[in-house]
């Protein structure tokens, strides 16, 4: 087990219970929560994966060996926990591996005030290697209820009452832990929803890189089913899916820029690899570029903010969003901040601004500087193998010109090295490589001026990357 770009994750026969407990442990002990000062709770959710339950069990275990009461908030999505944790100034751990696949799972781990940071993830990595202590008394499990209710409400009451009346939007639940919550919020703002593709086995959407497959089942499901848009989101409901009237999917990067504007954030704050229509678009003050995970968003939220700026917003290409404080409707409404992705902002936000335009989504996301993303990932790639690969591309510049050429793009015009390789190439498009940091997969994304061609850039790259992964194996 190790810690990701989001959280700790490792294959479900490694997250064995005293392997799960230990990180427990270490977490609480690290924030000191057995101490006399420390919080004398836990809370602890899930996602539906089939071995979460356990997991969950082995988690809460951990928290009532340490004399703490664990609390049980059941099924839900991760931003719904971490809203809750700050409510109630209580550490939480959510048992989810997002959009990986089942045999694999995770644990994210929170402070009181939000989401740990790579300091945390440090000191926990040193507890677990220190004596846990006995606490003199255990605690006990009890059970939350509200927790999910709460977080639809602090969105439902933000914006207007009907906001969403006269529109007919699809959820797609599959296996998603917020799918309840997503369709209560929907349906609480006056839209008409259309329920699709429930399962009962996990399905692990991954919303940086739609399956064709699922692509065209949504647009399917739209033209069907006559709908405005179709929503839904990865397992744990912190990053969002969304598609406007015609089937098309806003990628999570311009649905990030779309929803900093309408909530009136002026600074950004975004991994390196999303949209550049964010600096291009004009419409934020401050804008930060950082490492990918939203750690490293955090952080940079918090840079921002001491700078001065008024409202910090933070998302990824992924289009998790997160809120670093309190944004204010032109009615007075308050919405509180939440500083961890959240998949259910961007949603709701995105389609009132184009309801209130009277506007098709496809119209509001035209108003964007013309430039399009794209990415993919290359399963089965050893993490070992590919990150060899982009530490030699990156080095070595005639290997990296032979690369571009095999791989039949043009040369580079510039080099971004703050999360893996990104090369800006001759005729202004993009591509970059990394290995992902939450399973074997090298993943890749470009940059063009429409779909198409950023579709055919990721698909050379990753084609030629794979060529040269074979010939490293052998």
């Amino acid at each position: 087990m190790n810690f990701g770009t989001s959280g700790l994750r490792g294959l479900v026969s490694d997250m064995t219970d005293p392997a799960c407990a230990a990180w427990t442990a270490a977490f609480l002990a690290h924030l000191g929560c057995a101490g006399p000062m420390g919080p004398r709770a836990l809370l602890v959710g899930r996602d539906r994966r089939p071995s979460s339950p356990r997991i969950a069990a082995s988690v809460r275990g951990a928290a009532v060996r340490a004399g703490l009461a664990a609390v049980d908030c059941g099924v839900l999505p991760t931003p719904a926990l971490a809203l809750e944790a700050a409510r109630r100034s209580l550490p939480a751990v959510m048992v989810t591996g997002s959009h990986i696949p089942f045999d694999r799972n995770g644990l994210k781990f929170y402070r009181p005030g939000g989401e740990i940071g790579k300091d945390d993830e440090a000191g926990i990595l040193a507890a677990l290697d220190a004596p846990a202590l006995a606490a003199p008394t255990a605690g006990a499990e009890t059970v939350a209820e509200g927790v999910a209710t709460a977080y639809v409400a602090r969105l439902v009451n933000f914006f207007p009452p009907g906001a969403l009346k006269g529109l007919r939007i699809g959820v797609w639940r599959h296996s998603a832990a917020g799918r309840d919550v997503t369709d209560a919020a929907l349906r609480a703002l006056g839209a008409q929803t259309v329920s699709l593709g429930e399962t009962d086995a996990f399905t692990p959407v991954d919303t940086e890189a739609v399956r064709a497959e699922d692509a065209a089942q949504m647009t399917a499901w739209v033209r069907a089913n006559q709908l405005d848009a179709l929503v839904s989101t990865d397992g744990d409901g912190d990053r969002p899916l969304l598609t406007d009237e015609t089937g098309a999917l806003l990628r999570g990067d311009l649905l990030g820029v779309l929803t900093a504007r309408a909530l009136g954030a002026d600074a950004v704050a975004t991994p390196v690899s999303s949209n550049t229509a964010l600096e291009r678009c004009g419409w934020f003050a401050r804008v930060a570029r950082t490492r990918i995970g939203s750690p490293h968003v955090i952080a940079a939220m918090e840079r921002l903010s001491a700078q001065g700026a008024r409202l910090v917003a933070g998302f990824e290409a992924n289009g998790g969003f997160l809120l670093g404080g309190e944004a204010v409707s032109k009615s007075g409404a308050r919405l509180s901040a939440l500083p961890t992705r959240d998949a259910l902002t961007p949603i709701l936000a995105v389609l009132v601004a184009a309801a209130a335009q009277d506007a098709p989504l496809s119209r509001l996301a035209a108003r964007l500087p013309l430039r399009v993303t794209a990415s993919d990932r290359l399963p089965d790639a050893p993490t070992a193998r590919s990150a060899a690969l982009v530490a030699a591309l990156t080095t070595d510049a005639a290997q990296r010109a032979a690369f571009l050429a095999a791989a039949g793009l043009s040369a580079a015009a510039a080099v971004d090295v703050t999360d893996g390789l990104r090369i800006s190439l001759v005729g202004d498009e993009i591509v970059h490589l990394r290995p992902s940091g939450n399973a074997p997969e090298l993943r890749a994304y470009a940059e063009a001026a429409d779909g198409p061609r950023a579709a055919a850039l990721v698909a050379a790259v990753l084609a030629q990357a794979g060529a040269q992964l074979s010939r490293l194996q052998g």
